[in-house]
This record gives structure tokens, C-alpha cells and sequence, in this order.
């Protein structure tokens, strides 16, 4: 049976606007998205990209945690979905006074666009065998590059700004957060 993420019409989700700081530029165009226990906690990571590659908007490439080190992508959005374990995470660079720092598990999926720092705080977890894990994906066509807001990466952050949008949810299809329907959007700070 395939699997299905909770109904969009219970989706809770939050987005989150972060200004460039130092050499990352961040939220440029589009902001953070995090949807809230959009997949069943326990859903294995086949199932997860079994789903992903049926919506046809992204491509499943890794299993794995995130990096310790604050990165960003200037080719590419990044989505992010957790199977295994909760951790906390950093947006924005760990000195942006604007930065966002949230808690992550099991079910959340992170829409991650290109420009945005993002790091590895914590693993809650506890337990490096079952840690936190991820499955990354990245939109159909594009490839990924590592940039780490260091000098001589200048053009690359201008160009972050010029990735396009998605035209579908790589979660929920025609209608979904990224596309401005669907769910129930809850405002707050997490820092």
C-alpha cells in the first residue's frame, strides 16, 4: 500500500524569513518551511522515497544526518525528510542575531531553499546507531553544490536567489504549503 502523508487539511506548518548575514544570503526569495509530522512517526525511508519519486517534483539521493557545519546550496532547494530520531538545527548561521534553532523529528519534513545556512546543532537522539537520519532530496533537474559563506563565494550567493520555485508540492502535489495552500500555518519563534 503506498504511503500517504496526514491530510492536508490537518497539515500544520510554520515558515521562517531569515536575512542574509555575513557572506549567506539565506532566505532570499522563498522562506524556510517546516511541515509538522507530515509522514507517520516509523515510516521507513523506502517508503518516504517510494512517495517522493511518485509526486515526480524531486529526487531522493541520500540517507543521512545533517552536517555539523553551517552550508548552504546555490544551484539547488534542498527537502529534507526525517525518518529516525529528533535533533535540533540551526538556520541561518549559528552568529546571525536572526537565526531560527528548532526541533526536528520523526514525520517532519524541512523545505530548505537555496542560499539558506543550515547545520546540525544536537542530535537528540542520543545514539549514534538509531541518531537522527534524513532522507535528501533535491528538485528534479537541478544539482547540488556545497558553499559554505566563505570569500570568493560571492556569485554563487547572488545566484541562490535565482533558483526556481517548485510549481508542485514535492510533499502533497497540486496544493501544498510551498505553494501557498493547503494546511494551517503556526506562527512563533522557535529560538
Amino acid at each position: 500500500m503506498p504511503l500517504k502523508p496526514i491530510p492536508l487539511s490537518t497539515l500544520k506548518y510554520s515558515t521562517h524569513h531569515i536575512p542574509s548575514h555575513s557572506l549567506l544570503p539565506n532566505t532570499t526569495t522563498h522562506p524556510l518551511y517546516i511541515y509538522h509530522r507530515s509522514f507517520p512517526p516509523g515510516t521507513s525511508p523506502s517508503a518516504i522515497e517510494s512517495h517522493l519519486s511518485t509526486m515526480g517534483v524531486v529526487t531522493p539521493v541520500w540517507r543521512y544526518t545533517m552536517y555539523r557545519q553551517t552550508h548552504y546550496h546555490s544551484t539547488s532547494h534542498e527537502l529534507l525528510c526525517i525518518y529516525q530520531g529528533s535533533a535540533k538545527l540551526c538556520f541561518g548561521g549559528e552568529e546571525n542575531p536572526k537565526r531560527v534553532e528548532t526541533v526536528v523529528g520523526e514525520g517532519d519534513v524541512v523545505v530548505v531553499p537555496a542560499g539558506l545556512g543550515h547545520r546540525l546543532l544536537e542530535d537528540l537522539t542520543g545514539d549514534e546507531k538509531d541518531g537522527f537520519m534524513m532522507v535528501g532530496s533535491y528538485p528534479k533537474g537541478c544539482s547540488w553544490d556545497m558553499c559554505y559563506g566563505k570569500e570568493g563565494e560571492e556569485e554563487k550567493a547572488r545566484k541562490a536567489g535565482e533558483v526556481k520555485w517548485f510549481d508542485r508540492d514535492p510533499v502533497y502535489g497540486d496544493e501544498g504549503p510551498v505553494l501557498g495552500t493547503g494546511g494551517e500555518e503556526i506562527k512563533g519563534s522557535t529560538l
